[in-house]
This record gives C-alpha cells, structure tokens and sequence, in this order.
C-alpha cells in the first residue's frame, strides 16, 4: 500500500465485522510497531492482545460505565451545544462522532481483537508512535482501528486487575481491530493552515493547504 494512502485513510473504524483476525496478519501488525522510535532503543512498552470472550466481557461493561463517566464529564458542554444546535456543521460532526463512538461502548465485547498498549512511562510518550505504526500496519493488512484511553482514565485500577498488570506498568490505550463493515475514505479535516502557525503562536503558517494533497 501507498504510504500516503496509508496516512491519509487511516482513520477510526469502529464498525467492523467478528471475523476473527488470523495470527499471522497479527504477527505482521505487532511486528511493524516494535520498529517505531524508541528513545534510547530502551522499549519500554508492552503489548497486551485480547481475544479471550470471557475476559471481552468482563471488560465490556467496565468500557460502557467508562464511556458514561466521559459523556457526563469532559464531554456534558459540548455535546448540550451541540444538541442545541445541530444543524452547524461542527455541532453535526460532533454528534456523528459521538454516535460511533457509543456504538464502540455498546459492541466492546463484539471487537474480535483488543490491543493494550503498556509503558513504564505513565505520559505514554514514548509507546504512542508504536500504536500508531500498529494502527498503520493494521490499515495495510485490511484491518480497522480505533484508539480509547478511556477506561485507563476512569477504571484504571479496573483495568490492570482484570488484565493482571504488573506494577509498574502504565496502560496508554487500547485499539480495537476488526474488518470494517464499510468503505475506505480520506478523513475530513480542518485545513492544515487553520490549526498550524510558524514562530509564533498565532503567526501565519506563510502556506495555504485550502483542499487536501491526496490523491
């Protein structure tokens, strides 16, 4: 697959189907994230995959009970604004977004295959480009991803018993994969000389990107 293609289309896709995702596309993923950078080629993370059903399941409502906490909290003013107003486009992509990011808590059980991402950094800095070459790598083999930090946030203790973590060990993610039910497609963004500056905050970037470079 083109590296552009790669960049420019892997994006969050949480509506996939429960086939099983055989270990050799597996080995593949797991084995193009360890070549990420690692500061130092110290390695500090870990990998943890899950397609046990019984322990999905005991996971599951932990998410859904994490995914609540979330709406309740850091999403509670901008979703009412949104509600209030949904025929703005900002306010109608955060509510299409919020709509498949439920439909991930209430199928978290359904993923055939969990990816825990570990660190002995608590920020998670230092793993998170392997989760992005696992994301990557999956987008090349077929594969649909999508990265939550959620329950780390809300039921971390929750988490690392269910998984039995060592201490020591910090959870910065977790990816669900499976083959998506719908179509490849470019993610729709703001413009990059909307959200970029150049010295200083504020400053003009000097360029203008006003429609995507790809393809």
């Amino acid at each position: 697959m083109d590296l552009l293609e790669a960049l420019y289309t892997t994006r969050a896709m949480r509506r996939v189907k429960p086939d099983p995702i055989p270990q050799d596309v597996q080995a593949r993923i797991l084995d193009a994230a360890i070549r990420a950078p690692s500061g130092g080629n110290m390695q500090n993370w870990r990998f943890l995959l899950v397609d046990d059903p019984a322990i999905k399941a005991t996971l599951g409502p932990i998410y859904r009970d994490s995914f609540a906490q979330l709406l309740e909290t850091f999403y509670k003013e901008p979703l009412a604004q949104a509600r209030a107003t949904p025929d703005d486009p900002e306010s109608a992509t955060l509510l299409r977004v919020m709509k498949s990011a439920q439909y991930l808590a209430d199928h978290f059980e359904g993923y055939p295959l969990l990816l825990f991402a570990f660190s002995t950094d608590p920020s998670g800095q230092s793993v998170y480009p392997a989760v992005w070459s696992a994301m990557l790598a999956a987008r090349a083999e077929g594969v649909g991803t999508a990265l939550t930090s959620v329950m780390n946030v809300f039921h971390r203790e929750d988490l690392v018993k269910v998984l039995e973590v060592p201490e020591g060990w910090h959870n910065t993610g977790c990816v669900t994969m499976g083959y998506p039910t719908g179509r490849w497609g470019r993610a729709e963004r703001r413009p990059v000389h909307e959200v970029s500056f150049r010295n200083r905050w504020g400053d003009p970037l000097g360029f203008a990107v006003p429609t995507p470079l790809w393809p």
